[in-house]
């Protein structure tokens, strides 16, 4: 590599300085090109300003519309949504623990009273929130415990969550609605993936508990066996363990 190239350097040879004329040359050129290039990029921004002006404006409102949106329709509308929740979560919590009036109380967590919303009405008027989603399963659930089951579902297929208690006993409440319907097989897809969302030791040994027995409905007690044993290995503690054994057999048997 040439290293003469420096200021005020004389070339010792005319073969140094054919060399050094075209690096020179070269080097215009690159400058040259740039400048074209530069040129060239000022012509396209100068005739097409209107429309990067535009595209700009564009993309700043909706930003700004975001924002927006963000501060004052959607928050207050979460605030709005969770303090509607509070009435109709009091009944649904009064019927979970009743023994007589279980239905009434349910109803009226559904559809509200004395002016005050029900978990269906905050669906309808407050839907995208995050009090609409947690009204559908408490919805959902409520419709389990009044055995509608096709309401039931409805509600808690429109319920997500990654809450690790909260998802598993949707999936969970999915799977015995349809297997009150005599629909087996999504009742045991259904228990699955409760024990799939969350390994927690309230939940699992529950649901993996159904699916054993739906399981052995559908005469597959290979599956059966595989989940009554990992309610005996893991969860040796729960209530579902104390008589696995004798379910254990029975899928041996099969």
């Amino acid at each position: 590599m040439a290293t003469y190239n420096k200021r005020g350097y004389k070339p010792k040879s005319k073969a140094e300085e054919i060399e050094l004329d075209e690096q020179n040359s070269t080097t215009a050129e690159v400058f040259s090109t740039l400048d074209e290039s530069a040129s060239k990029t000022e012509e396209w921004v100068s005739r097409n300003q209107n429309y990067i002006l535009a595209v700009i404006g564009v993309i700043a409102v909706g930003v700004l519309g975001y924002l927006a949106y963000n501060q004052f329709v959607l928050k207050p509308k979460e605030a709005s949504a969770d303090n509607e929740m509070y009435y109709p979560q009091q009944y649904f919590d009064q019927a979970l623990n009743s023994t007589t009036e279980r239905d009434s109380l349910f109803t009226l967590s559904l559809n509200g009273a004395e002016g005050k919303y029900g978990f269906l009405d905050i669906i309808k008027e407050y839907s995208g929130t995050k009090a609409a989603n947690v009204a559908n399963y408490s919805a959902g659930m409520a419709y389990l415990n009044m055995k509608n089951y096709q309401e039931a579902i409805n509600h808690l297929e429109d319920f997500s969550s990654d809450d690790s208690i909260l998802g598993a006993l949707a999936k969970g409440g999915l799977g015995d609605a349809f297997m009150q319907l005599n629909q087996s097989e999504d009742a045991l897809s259904y228990y699955e993936k409760a024990v799939a969302h969350s390994d927690n030791s309230f939940t699992a040994p529950k649901f993996l508990y159904k699916a054993g027995i739906t399981a052995l409905e559908l005469n597959q007690s290979d599956k059966a066996l595989e989940y009554f044993q990992r309610i005996k290995d893991d969860y040796a503690s729960s209530d579902e363990a104390r008589m696995i054994d004798a379910f254990i057999g029975n899928s041996q048997r099969q």
